[in-house]
């Protein structure tokens, strides 16, 4: 009988040791789970259904037909492109287009939620820091 309840003591300490080390899956540099997954709602003309993608970076993945390219337009824009433009910024008031977006996600690893729109320079500008690619809008 001692000799069983060793065997079962043996058992249960590698068991135990064969644990250890095991750790879930994380967001760190090994690449798993990107920083950046962004959904974005698209809706190209006035009375037109939204039209939604995904974009992850690093690596460059998602539903939008071009992620390497998008992902290289957003990685030259960087984080300052999601913020808003400011009540006080003086625009042009030249019309880009009725396109509209909502990105929304995270981006290197920190929350977004922004709005672009073409309704005025200002916004355009900040539009096209992204492009096309990014926003998937389609070719007229």
């Amino acid at each position: 009988m001692h000799r069983f309840a060793t065997a079962i003591a043996v058992a249960a300490l590698l068991v135990t040791i064969a644990g250890c080390g095991k750790s879930e899956p994380s967001s760190s540099a090994s690449g798993d789970v990107p920083k950046t997954s962004l959904t974005i709602t698209l809706v190209s003309d006035e009375g037109v259904d939204p039209k939604v993608t995904t974009l992850t970076c690093d690596p460059a993945g998602g539903n939008n037909p071009q992620p390497a390219q998008a992902c290289a337009a957003l990685k030259k824009a960087g984080a300052e492109v999601f913020k808003p433009v400011p009540k006080s910024q003086v625009c042009s008031m030249l019309y880009g287009g009725p396109q509209t977006a909502s990105v929304r996600g995270s981006y290197e690893g920190k929350h977004v939620n922004a709005t672009f729109k073409r309704t005025n320079g200002c916004e355009t500008d900040r539009w096209e820091k992204l492009g096309t690619t990014f926003f998937n809008v389609p070719m007229q």
